[in-house]
């Protein structure tokens, strides 16, 4: 189970929707799309947004240079105790896919160590607290499929897209296919 740790939080806009930043003072421990995201912890409770607290204002600075192209790669402090140790592990594992690069939830599962455990390591990706910067949508089904996302499939796309990747799309306008392929570089 997960406990949704922090002691302030705040709320920042990106263009895929508004994101709920949390902190512990040990480091970020929550950032979710406020709109269709599932595990989006119930914060009613949690008092006034926080403004000006310096770890999320560094959060909310890097997502803007993420979107605008600038930024690759986090370095805001992170703290993820609030998930079992299984979770933390696979949550760390994530954190060594780089932009631009993806894995399956099986080649996750052999990173931990436990290449057994492809459905598990599927179940705390999806369990992730952490969108964007904990890197979960660079997961892909075996074959590279675009497989869920908790933040929804089409902010996946939109990521991964961010990040060099062309989604394929059925002439019909549909669902994107599961057919990804970095873009060269220089796009």
């Amino acid at each position: 189970m997960i406990k949704h740790l922090h002691t302030v939080h705040t709320l920042t806009a990106s263009p895929l929707g508004h994101l709920l930043l949390a902190a512990t003072p040990q480091g970020l421990s929550g950032a979710w799309f406020i709109e269709g995201q599932r595990g989006l912890p119930d914060w009613s409770s949690w008092g006034a947004s926080t403004h000006g607290h310096p770890l999320l204002g560094q959060a909310a600075r890097e997502m803007d240079e993420y979107f605008a192209g600038e930024r690759q790669r986090f370095d805001v402090p992170l703290d993820l105790s609030g998930g079992t140790p299984f979770q933390q592990s696979v949550w760390h594992a994530l954190l060594g896919i780089d932009a631009g690069d993806s894995q399956s939830y099986g080649q996750v599962a052999a990173r931990i160590g436990q290449p057994a455990a492809v459905r598990a390591v599927g179940t705390a990706v999806g369990a992730n607290p952490v969108s964007v910067i904990v890197p979960c949508h660079r997961v892909l089904g075996s074959r590279g499929a675009l497989t869920g996302y908790a933040g929804a499939l089409a902010r996946k796309a939109a990521l991964l897209r961010l990040e060099g990747w062309t989604i394929d799309t059925p002439a019909s306008g549909g669902a994107p296919a599961a057919t990804l392929r970095p873009q060269p570089p220089g796009r």
